[in-house]
């Protein structure tokens, strides 16, 4: 199976880096995890923040992997519980789905990115740093694989 994270933002910090890379590593080879940066526009005189959004989506368009299953991450969608997501995965595997979540800039993503989206998720309530999206969204899909597997890491 294919996931694909197309992160909004780049030159994360390296705590960000390693952890990402970490959990990644560990999904073995039944599953393809790629990340995507995918440049901020920048903002300042002249650029809204909703220009600002509409050339990140444009980039990010262009960076979706063919058949994406697209699920956006926004404060507004459903906050799955680990065996929910491991649910997701499960039929987005048996359907040969290719699941590609979408974390937008510093001021979201633009209305029409989020009605192509499938799927609308949502982390947690408060509001995260950019960097701790990746690494919480890359465990979590690491966790949901490893209860697909009955793998001791998650415990109930």
């Amino acid at each position: 199976m294919n996931i694909t994270i197309l992160a909004v933002g780049t030159k994360m910090p390296r705590w960000v880096t390693e952890a990402v890379n970490e959990y990644s590593k560990r999904f073995g080879r039944d599953i393809h995890y790629t990340l995507k940066e995918i440049k901020p526009e920048k903002r300042g005189a002249g650029t809204s923040s909703a220009q600002g959004m509409a050339a990140e989506e444009k980039r990010i368009l262009e960076a979706l992997p063919p058949n994406a299953h697209i699920i956006a991450l926004d404060e507004r969608g459903k906050a799955p519980t680990s065996v929910e997501l491991a649910e997701h995965l499960r039929g987005w595997q048996q359907n040969g789905a290719h699941p590609c979540f979408i974390i937008g800039g510093a001021d979201g993503m633009t209305d029409s990115l989020k009605q192509r989206a499938h799927l609308m998720l949502r982390l947690s309530s408060l509001t995260l740093p950019h960097g701790m999206v990746r690494v919480l969204l890359t465990e979590q899909l690491y966790r949901a694989v490893s209860i697909l597997n009955n793998h001791p890491y998650h415990r109930e």
